[in-house]
């Protein structure tokens, strides 16, 4: 049988492209997506064949729940019992679906089939939960959606194992929405996929998932997924910060900032509701394994005043009295996490209710359970969530509520300030063996950035508020000094080790009188690093590791001896040999050729043609001949072909242009399009030479274009220092002389910004 209708009726429109902010708050809100289910029930209606029995469509997806985004994809079932060319009926179906250029996942099936996959599949499953009749046989539908609901319920407490190990796969993959700064609003932990999750165990008769705060999240949640779909104008979940204005602009939020508080909160909502219906499984699984319901529950102790039972922590009988100990909470939270057990939620409302504040200062018992909790490792993150659910954080920390989801606009940070901070006490467990106080490290690391947010530079504004907070959770003076110099240089090692020779006697020097001892460097040095992996990939390198490595050496080595680093001899062959010498040696590349104006700009064109990014540079001359060493990253991970760069870094040497003429033909129409570069001159960091510093965004042959913007401007470049930060750069070119003008100064900078 074939559709009766000689022409396909038209399909929905969608939301027309450069729409006034107006009409496409229109499409937002539950009002917007049930007429999207309707228009689209409507013309799915009109695609079916009519005086059609034993076949039916169904709808799952956000079509099943009206919930559909202004692009969202069809999810549907065709559901039959055996009817004779099905295949021909589907295509008859399927095809104006694809010809409207909808997204279709489609399937199908009888019902045994239906069934027997949905017995199997628990993702098919949880889709068919969502299962309503759009044409056809009303009554198949509603066999099989009643055959549906009924098998769940009798199987989803076996198929739970198989629902959470793929959560966590999910999970692992798209990360913690109410964390990131560019989360997916569908797949991530929090999202708009867990709600679905949450309706299914709620189907199951498991737990009441779907309490009216979860339910808020979700339509808030849905909403911020609609104007996402209207300002990039296609299906697209994860909200970049490109779109963050836009789409806080239609749902009428003041600030981009704003918004992404809204979604971390509902996010985390969502996330405590998940939370929620997995400890309800596991008391369920662990109940029936146990002898059922009516077995008494197993105590056992794991700490002073906590005791585990049924794989929770609650409280001894001895711990709830008139007047409980101010450090119960923190004492509580320590021990979920070095034992990776959750608090139970009676416990955590208990807490929150009854424990009274902490004294100013702690006693040792409430310090040393928070140090306890910075460096439980693994439990560290889930019991910090599940406390600040409750409201424990706020009443340890006051300054907790200012920081909590704020945002970090900087593109190499993954994370909000909150999750920044917790996470980098978790990084710092893994360098506690290497330093004198591990408390301090944990201490310093959590604290390292509670100046942002505040006006200023966050480093020196956060240091008085670490030393406030120190001396309230009872540090002496000595080690709140610590504290405080720990926030105010946390980006002291890696700023100096990426953008500063460490061969200059100088720079050893001024980072040594800075630090002041040997301890502090090294609670620094684990800082940095616990810093840098808290941060995200962006912000940190093996070449990075390296150079902080060769900075601690030698300002280690200074405070202990006070001996400063000589600057290295260039090697024997590249003094001697025979005019151009190049030497490759890993990523260090050594080029030795008579001294002339553009060397070292067309050496990095050289590099840059094959694919190398420059990290360090270093140029000498003796005798006339001039020795450029660079060291460099393949740009896309794979290797160099050294005897191809050999073979054009000795061109280059011996004065070929045409070797580099397409690079920077390609370099030099690169210019501009980039926002505010910025020029810094440091004139008193370097030996004998002023550090030229360029702030600016990264773009195709920046190297080259400023290297050969300085040798034009007559400026002698004696090293150079490339530090990349997501899609910035601050590139220090030591020049060699005292530059005392103004006016020069003036004009070189003038060169290197036009170059810019």
């Amino acid at each position: 049988m074939t559709n009766p209708l000689s022409e396909p009726p038209a399909p929905p429109a969608r939301p027309a492209a450069g729409g006034s902010l107006d009409e496409l708050k229109h499409h937002i809100g539950v009002a917007a997506r049930d007429e999207r289910a309707a228009a689209l029930e409507l013309w799915l209606k009109q695609l079916f064949p009519s005086h059609l029995p034993g076949v039916s469509l169904i709808a799952v997806g956000g079509l099943g729940r009206r919930d559909c985004a202004p692009f969202s994809d069809l999810d549907l079932v065709l559901v039959h019992n055996g009817t004779a060319g099905i295949d021909r009926i589907a295509s008859a179906l399927w095809y104006p679906i694809w010809d409207a250029r909808l997204g279709l996942d489609h399937s199908v099936r009888t019902l045994p089939e239906a069934l027997s996959v949905a017995h199997d599949d628990v993702k098919v499953a949880l889709g068919l939960l969502d299962a309503r009749h759009l044409a056809g046989d009303a009554g198949l539908s509603a066999e099989l959606i009643a055959a549906v609901s009924d098998q769940w319920r009798r199987t989803a407490v076996r198929m739970m194992p198989q629902l959470r190990e793929l959560t966590t796969s999910r999970w692992t993959q798209h990360g913690e929405l109410a964390f990131l700064l560019e989360g997916d609003l569908k797949e991530a932990s929090g999202g708009l996929r867990d709600v679905t999750l949450l309706r299914g165990i709620g189907r199951a008769g498991i737990a009441d998932t779907l309490r009216p705060a979860v339910r808020a999240a979700t339509l808030r949640l849905l909403d911020t997924r609609d104007a996402l779909h209207l300002a990039v104008g296609r299906r697209v979940d994860r909200l970049v910060a490109q779109e963050r204005k836009a789409v806080a602009d239609l749902l009428d939020i003041d600030e981009p900032d704003n918004l992404l508080r809204r979604v971390a909160g509902d996010a985390r909502t969502v996330a405590h509701a998940v939370d929620d219906a997995w400890r309800a499984i596991d008391r369920l699984r662990s109940g029936r394994r146990r002898g059922g319901p009516s077995a008494p529950p197993s105590r056992r102790p794991v700490a002073r005043d906590v005791v585990e039972q049924d794989g929770e922590l609650v409280l001894a009988r001895t711990a709830i009295g008139p007047v409980p100990d101010p450090s119960l909470s923190l004492r509580v939270a320590a021990a979920a996490a070095i034992t990776q057990l959750p608090i139970a939620r009676a416990t955590c409302e208990w807490l929150a209710a009854f424990c009274p504040p902490l004294p100013a200062p702690w006693s040792p018992a409430a310090r040393a359970a928070l140090v306890s909790l910075l460096g439980s490792g693994p439990g560290l993150l889930p019991t910090w969530e599940t406390c600040d659910r409750y409201g424990l954080i706020d009443a340890w920390l006051p300054e907790w509520a200012r920081m909590r989801s704020l945002p970090q606009h900087h593109p190499i940070h993954r994370y909000t300030l909150d999750r920044h901070l917790v996470q980098a006490a978790y990084e710092a467990t893994a360098f506690a063996r290497e330093v004198d106080r591990p408390d301090l490290l944990l201490i310093g690391a959590f604290l390292h950035d509670v100046g942002k947010g505040l006006p200023g530079d966050h480093s020196i504004a956060g240091a008085p508020i670490a030393a406030d907070i120190a001396t309230r959770i009872g540090l002496g003076p000595a080690d709140v000094a610590t504290v405080e110099k720990m926030v105010l240089l946390h980006l002291l090692l890696p700023d100096v080790a990426t953008r500063r020779d460490l061969s200059d006697p100088k720079t050893i020097s001024t980072v040594a009188e800075k630090v002041g001892d040997t301890q502090t460097l090294h609670l620094l040095h684990a800082l940095a690093r616990a810093d840098s992996l808290a941060t995200g990939p962006a912000a940190w390198s093996d070449w990075k590791g390296r150079l902080m490595n060769e900075l601690v050496d030698k300002v280690d080595t200074a405070l202990d001896t006070g001996a400063l680093p000589e600057p290295p001899e260039p090697d024997p062959e590249l003094l001697d040999g025979t005019l151009p010498v190049v030497h490759l040696d890993g990523d260090r590349v050594a080029v030795a050729a008579a001294d002339r104006r553009g060397l070292l700009a067309g050496v990095a064109a050289c590099l840059a043609m094959h694919r190398l990014d420059v990290v360090a540079a270093d140029t000498i001359t003796v005798d006339g001949r001039a020795i450029v060493e660079f060291s460099t990253s393949p740009r896309y991970g794979s290797p160099y072909d050294p005897v191809a760069l050999a073979a054009d870094l000795r061109r280059v040497g011996a004065g070929d242009v045409s070797v580099t003429q397409r690079v920077r033909a390609r370099a030099m129409s690169g210019r501009g399009g980039t926002a505010s570069p910025r020029v810094v001159w440091q004139r008193d960091v370097a030996t004998d030479a002023v550090v030229l510093e360029l702030r600016a965004a990264d773009s195709a042959g920046l190297l080259y274009r400023v290297t050969h913007a300085l040798d034009e401007a007559g400026a002698e470049i004696r090293a150079a220092r490339i530090s990349t930060l997501g899609s910035d750069v601050v590139d220090a070119f030591y020049l060699v002389g005292t530059w005392a003008s103004a006016e020069e100064r003036k004009r070189v900078e003038a060169a290197v910004l036009a170059a810019v």
